[in-house]
């Protein structure tokens, strides 16, 4: 080959692999080999423990790649153990989980570690590859073993004006905690109850009380009231003795049982207060006989219905249909020298009236 020939072709493959055409190969120096994956699972750092009664749930989030960065393929099998003290792990039980999932596994505590004083007992998830091989345990999640507090009796609800009356038995010492969930798909709504549909932000699904003993002497209570409970809408209300304890410097609660969950439709069917301070004075240059009353404050008020009556002859409604909107009526159909007694009641948005108030009397003078 001459000269000029084989410095062409050297030229023109110098072009080609600076253009970089795809399925040509052999161009620049290749990397190093790298070593085979051992498709480990990355280590769950957010392992959370709860204990209720005998019962301990955890939860963590499952890693979506391995320890070198290769997204896990299939499920992981996940193994749980629990500590006491500096002893060994003891395995509590395994679970198959999805890549990136939020896994959960409940565990039974064995009979030793209901019984006795409290003390802490730590538990570990271990994720395993295919060949059952680990990148190392989980962060320690703690909860207190011991004898629990006793579990709630005879955990009932009820509805009221006021909000939703939670009851138990035996009110002692020990603070009760109260779940609450919302429940989707709650009772219909009244097209006329604007209260919570127009304004009111969205509730959050799962809320949490305490009721400390002293709360319920103060208020003379044989249980608690949720004041934040919402017309129309639908609750599952459960509930768990608590106990505080100090274990090696860390105060940490130790739960009992929870209760069986009881389901509250808040519906209203409560109307409102019964208007007060009712008062009637005749304007004779006018014909007529005003009305006035303190106003009523609940949320959903439609307004006042004014009744009047004279003699011993029945009460008659004289506001029309539509509710009063203020705390104020003119009665321009009286008659001179008639002596007339009325009352008013409250309505709200739903159609709930409110009993009569009490009785203010007054007569149009003769000109």
């Amino acid at each position: 080959m001459k000269p000029l020939q084989l410095a062409t072709m050297v030229a023109a493959a110098g072009v080609v692999c600076g253009l970089g055409l795809i399925g040509l190969t052999g161009c620049g120096t290749p990397g190093a080999p790298q070593p085979p994956s051992l498709r480990l699972p990355g280590v769950v750092d957010d392992l959370s423990v709860v204990r209720a009664g005998e019962h301990v749930t955890l939860r963590w989030t499952s890693p979506k790649k391995t320890t070198d960065h290769l997204l896990i393929a299939g499920s992981i099998v996940a193994q749980v153990c629990r500590r006491e003290g500096s002893g060994g792990c003891n395995a509590a039980g395994s679970v198959t989980v999805r890549p990136g999932a939020e896994a959960e596994f409940r565990d039974t505590l064995p009979a030793n570690l209901t019984a006795g004083k409290p003390r802490l007992v730590s538990y570990f998830v271990e994720l395993k590859s295919p060949k059952g091989r680990s990148a190392g345990p989980s962060n320690a999640a703690a909860i207190l073993a011991g004898e629990a507090p006793a579990a709630v009796a005879g955990f009932s609800a009820e509805v009221r004006a006021d909000g939703v009356a939670l009851h138990w038995k035996g009110v002692d010492e020990t603070p009760v905690r109260l779940h609450r969930r919302l429940v989707a798909g709650g009772p219909p709504k009244n097209k006329k109850d604007h209260r919570n549909l127009m304004s009111a932000p969205p509730e959050p699904e799962l809320r949490d009380l305490l009721v400390e003993a002293d709360d319920r002497h103060s208020r003379e209570l044989d249980g608690a009231l949720d004041k934040t409970a919402r017309f129309g809408e639908s609750y599952e209300y459960s509930a768990q003795r608590v106990e505080r304890v100090t274990v090696e410097g860390k105060m940490l609660e130790l739960a009992g049982e929870i209760s069986a969950p009881v389901r509250v439709d808040v519906i209203d069917i409560f109307p409102p207060a019964v208007p007060r301070g009712l008062a009637a004075v005749a304007v004779p240059e006018e014909k007529t006989i005003d009305l006035s009353w303190q106003p009523d404050t609940e949320a959903d008020l439609a307004g006042y219905i004014v009744y009047r009556g004279e003699g011993t002859a029945e009460w008659l409604r004289i506001s029309g249909a539509q509710p009063v909107a203020s705390p104020a009526y003119r009665d321009k159909t009286v008659e001179a020298g008639h002596a007339y007694r009325y009352k008013v009641s409250a309505i709200d948005q739903t159609g709930h009236e409110s009993a009569g108030s009490a009785e203010a009397r007054e007569t149009m003078p003769n000109p």
